[in-house]
C-alpha cells in the first residue's frame, strides 16, 4: 500500500521540528521545501539518519521544487518572516500574504486534493488567503492556533499545580492573537474543573500568559519564534487526518455563521478526521465569553482590512 504524502513548506525551525514529530509518528513519507538551497536538503537527510537510532521507517526529501511535492494528501506552510522582539503577530500581514498567496498557487497547481493546513502568522488571516487562492473547500482549509494556545495553557497549569501535562485538559477559542479567549469554565485537571483548584486571580494570571506564550518565546530566543510547541501541535492534526482519528480539537476554521460570526477564519473546536473538518462544534457561551469572542472576531476582520491581495 502507498504510504500518505505530507509536504511541509518552509524548512526553518517550525518545518523541521513537524518533520521530526510526523517522521517519529509514521503517518506519512514527507517532502520538506524550501526557497534556500540545500536546506531542506541537509535537514531532510539528517533527520532520515535518525530512524536507526529512533526506529521510524519515514522517507524525507528535501527538495527546491514544488514539483516534488505533487499529489501530497496534506500540505503545510509554514513558509514566512517570522517575529522578532516588539512585534505583534498582525505586524507580519502584508510580509506573509504575498508568501502564503504563491505557496498556495504552487499547492492548488501540484496537489489539488490536499488538505491545507496554515501555520504563518498572523494566521486566521493567513488561512484567508489560502482559501482564496486554492479555491479549495473550507473543510480541506484549515490553520493551526487553538491547539498550540491550549497546549501552553494546560503547560502553566499542570506546573502551577504540579500534576501531569496528560491530565489537563483546556480549550482556547478565538484569533490567534492578543485576544484569543481561554476557557477557563472548559478547563479540567483529571475531570476536576480548574475553577475548584485554582483561585481566580492565579487563572487569570495563567490566562493571560497564555495569551503572551509566543511572545514571551520570542523576547527570550530575540531572534526567531517558538517552534517545538507549532510543530507538536501542527503534526496532531496531520496524524488526525491521515489516520480518521475523528479528534476534537481546537483550530482556525471557516465559519458561515457559527458563533455569530461569517467569513472569517477563527479558532474553534471541530471534529478533525479523514474529511478534514468535518463539523464545527458549538459550544455554550457565557454573555461575557460571547462578547471577548466577538472582539477576537474584530481583532482578525481588522487585519483582513488591511490585506493586500
Amino acid at each position: 500500500m502507498k504510504r500518505p504524502k505530507v509536504s511541509i513548506v518552509g524548512a526553518g525551525n517550525t518545518g523541521a521540528a513537524l518533520a521530526h514529530w510526523l517522521a517519529i509518528k509514521q503517518v506519512a513519507d514527507i517532502v520538506l521545501v524550501d526557497v534556500v538551497e540545500g536546506m531542506p536538503q541537509g535537514k531532510a537527510l539528517d533527520l532520515m539518519q535518525a530512524a536507526p537510532v529512533e526506529a521510524f521507517d519515514t522517507i524525507l526529501t528535501g527538495s527546491n521544487d514544488y514539483a516534488d511535492t505533487a499529489g501530497s494528501d496534506v500540505v503545510v506552510i509554514t513558509a514566512g518572516a517570522a517575529r522578532k522582539p516588539g512585534m505583534s503577530r498582525d505586524d507580519l500581514v502584508n510580509i506573509n500574504t504575498g508568501i502564503v498567496r504563491d505557496i498556495t498557487a504552487q499547492v492548488a497547481r501540484y496537489s489539488p486534493d490536499a488538505y491545507l493546513i496554515v501555520l504563518t502568522n498572523p494566521l486566521d488571516v493567513m488561512c484567508c488567503v489560502a482559501y482564496k487562492v486554492s479555491g479549495f473547500p473550507k473543510h480541506r482549509v484549515m490553520g493551526q492556533s487553538g491547539i498550540l494556545d491550549s497546549a501552553r495553557f494546560r503547560t502553566f497549569i499542570a506546573r502551577e499545580l504540579n500534576v501531569s501535562f496528560e491530565d489537563v485538559h483546556a480549550l482556547v477559542l478565538g484569533g490567534h492573537g492578543d485576544s484569543m479567549v481561554p476557557l477557563p469554565r472548559y478547563t479540567h485537571v483529571g475531570g476536576i474543573p480548574v475553577t475548584q483548584l485554582l483561585p481566580k486571580e492565579k487563572i487569570d494570571e495563567l490566562v493571560q500568559r497564555t495569551r503572551d506564550g509566543g511572545a514571551e518565546i520570542v523576547r527570550l530566543l530575540k531572534t526567531g519564534s517558538a517552534f517545538f510547541a507549532p510543530g507538536a501541535a501542527m503534526a496532531e492534526m496531520v496524524e488526525a487526518i491521515l489516520r480518521d482519528r475523528k479528534r476534537v480539537l481546537p483550530v482556525s476554521a471557516y465559519l458561515e455563521g457559527e458563533y455569530g460570526e461569517s467569513g472569517i477564519f477563527m479558532g474553534v473546536p471541530v471534529v478533525l478526521g479523514g474529511g478534514g473538518i468535518e463539523r464545527i462544534l458549538e459550544i455554550e457561551l457565557t454573555e461575557e465569553e460571547r462578547q471577548a469572542f466577538a472582539r477576537s472576531a474584530a481583532d482578525v476582520r481588522e487585519t483582513l482590512s488591511r490585506l493586500e491581495l
